[in-house]
């Protein structure tokens, strides 16, 4: 039995009533056919309405062959008239999102011509997908231009042609299509081909917002979002782009070049500490001239550090340097290191003893073990351990 589509001639509909004409149960639950419904199956990149049938939710739509079914946790009896109630904020988000995609796809496809080749409506965000390469510097005025559709509430005129009209139709495709074939045009923007829901004027659509564009395969991505999901997340980004505002004493068109000029100091202390790290580690290396095999023990190192000052200790101590820096979680990063030595066998046997693991080049072992400072210092009881 072919359904009877309710959301083709009314996308804002939200309560109905139909008759239960099947029922049978399914892998996932039971499959519930009605002569009617305005619950919108999975298709065309827009996912399925959500919604209660009688109070019961319903968990996922979808269409077999003509049939549209409704898959529920419980079954109906067949012949029932039934209450259908549609989640109308969802239904409207998506509608939002797939209406703004459609004008931002119909103005990149008339300026540069490129298509349409993947859309993806994701919950953070929609990503369309194009088979040429767009310049990122002009993300702006596409952003522009596609506001400039919803300014202008533009009615949507949503179509099947007949088969002798269809020839004559402009529409966004990269191959012809066989009759039927659903029109979705906004006028002085787009005409494509779509089986999804779109709002009735764009002015509904509110906002879009383009946030990247970059890159994707031999062509570009770009991210985007529409409606209400836009202002929720451009409002959630102006109360933290307030908070980095007081963090910097900042004006709030201001926080960018507070944040690169307070970046630009952070750097400049990072090289200063660096070159007192270094200054350090050379008077640590000197003590241990001559003294053959080494150990020194630090806190607070990074792996670059604890590299560095076994380096500078092992070009001077004769021996080996081995460097242990102990890490607020009750473990140490290491490093052996030996001039021209093969410590691959001395760190297998040491990262077997004290818990740890770690490798490298014959001459330079690093890792990490897990034990107390006074197992390492057992280990090394034979190192010489330089004040």
């Amino acid at each position: 039995m072919k359904t009877n589509k309710l959301f083709y001639a009314d996308t804002h509909l939200a309560e109905f009533s139909a008759l239960v004409v099947d029922c049978f149960e399914g892998k996932q639950g039971f499959e519930i056919e009605l002569d009617r419904t305005a619950f919108y199956p999975e298709g065309g990149g827009q996912a399925a309405d959500k919604g209660t049938i009688n109070g019961i939710e319903v968990l996922h739509v979808h269409e077999d062959g003509e049939r549209v079914l409704h898959r529920m946790p419980q079954p109906l009896p067949i012949g029932e008239t039934v209450e259908g109630t549609v989640d109308y904020a969802h239904r409207f988000d998506l509608m939002q999102q797939h209406t703004g995609e459609h004008i931002v796809s119909g103005i990149i496809n008339a300026r540069y011509g490129y298509h349409n080749v993947g859309f993806h409506m994701g919950w953070e965000s929609i990503t369309i997908d194009f088979d040429g390469i767009i310049p990122p510097e002009e993300l702006p005025e596409l952003e522009r231009l596609a506001n400039g559709a919803i300014y202008q509430n533009i009615p949507l005129k949503i179509w099947t042609p007949s088969p002798e009209e269809l020839p004559g139709v402009f529409y966004r495709t990269k191959r012809e299509l066989p009759w039927p074939v659903r029109i979705v045009n906004v006028p002085g923007y787009d005409s494509c081909a779509c089986c999804g829901l779109h709002v009735e004027r764009t002015g509904e659509i509110g906002l879009i917002k383009l946030f990247s564009c970059v890159r994707f395969r031999s062509g570009s991505r770009i991210e985007m979002l529409c409606g209400q999901r836009a202002f929720d997340f451009l409002s959630r980004n102006y109360e933290q782009n307030k908070q980095v505002s007081a963090a910097f004493s900042a004006k709030l068109l201001e926080t960018g070049d507070a944040a690169r000029k307070m970046n630009g100091l952070l750097e400049e202390q990072k090289r200063r500490i660096g070159e007192l790290e270094t200054e350090g580690f050379r008077a640590a290396a000197a003590r241990c001239s001559g003294l053959g095999d080494v150990l020194l023990l630090r806190e607070g190192l990074d792996s670059v550090g604890v590299r560095k000052l076994a380096d500078l200790t092992a070009e001077v101590c004769g021996g080996t340097a081995a460097v242990f820096s102990e890490n607020p979680g009750g473990s140490f990063a290491y490093c052996l290191l030996r001039k021209g030595g093969d410590l691959r066998s001395f760190n297998k046997a040491m990262t077997a003893a004290l818990n740890g693991r770690g490798g490298g080049k014959p001459e330079c072992q690093m890792g990490s073990v897990r034990c107390g400072r006074e197992a390492v210092l057992k280990h090394f009881v034979s190192f010489s351990r330089p004040e």
